[in-house]
C-alpha cells in the first residue's frame, strides 16, 4: 500500500487550503509508506528553517505510525521513548506530523507541517490527512 502522487497533491491542496483560512504559511511535506518524499510545498513567505522540519515531521509520523505530537509526549524525560529524536538521522517529536490512510484504514505515508505553532501544525497537518 502506497499513496499516489495524485493523492498526495490532494493531500497538500487541502491543506494549503486550512493553512490560508487560519491566516499562516506552512511548508507541508508528503512521504510515502517507504518514508521516501513523494509530494513537497513552501507556500510564499514560509519560514525556511521549517522546511526541514516539515520533511522530517511526515518521516517520524511514518516511521512509528503515530501523530509525531503523541511521540513527543512518550519522550520526555522519564518516558518510555526518552532521547528517541535522536535517532534515524533526526526525529521531530513535536505536533505537526501525522500518518495518512486510505480508505481500507492501511497506511500508506505521512504528512508534516511546520511554520506556525505547534497547534496550527497539527490542525494543517490533520485537514490534509482527511482528505484521503
Amino acid at each position: 500500500m502506497n499513496i499516489s502522487l495524485a493523492n498526495a497533491e490532494k493531500v497538500i491542496a487541502a491543506a494549503k487550503e486550512k493553512s490560508k483560512a487560519i491566516d499562516t504559511k506552512m511548508n507541508i511535506a508528503v512521504v510515502d509508506a517507504g518514508a521516501n518524499l513523494l509530494a513537497f510545498a513552501r507556500m510564499d513567505g514560509a519560514w525556511l528553517g521549517s522546511l526541514d522540519i516539515s520533511i522530517k515531521k511526515a518521516k517520524t509520523a511514518r516511521f512509528f505510525d503515530m501523530n509525531t505530537g503523541t511521540i513527543g509526549e512518550l519522550s520526555q524525560p522519564g518516558g518510555s521513548l526518552y532521547n528517541i529524536e535522536h535517532s534515524n538521522n533526526g526525529l521531530i517529536t513535536f505536533p505537526g506530523g501525522v500518518p495518512l490512510k486510505n480508505s481500507a484504514g492501511d497506511i500508506v505515508g505521512a504528512i508534516g507541517v511546520s511554520g506556525s505553532s505547534v497547534e496550527n501544525d497539527h490542525a494543517v497537518a490533520e485537514a490534509g490527512a482527511k482528505a484521503l
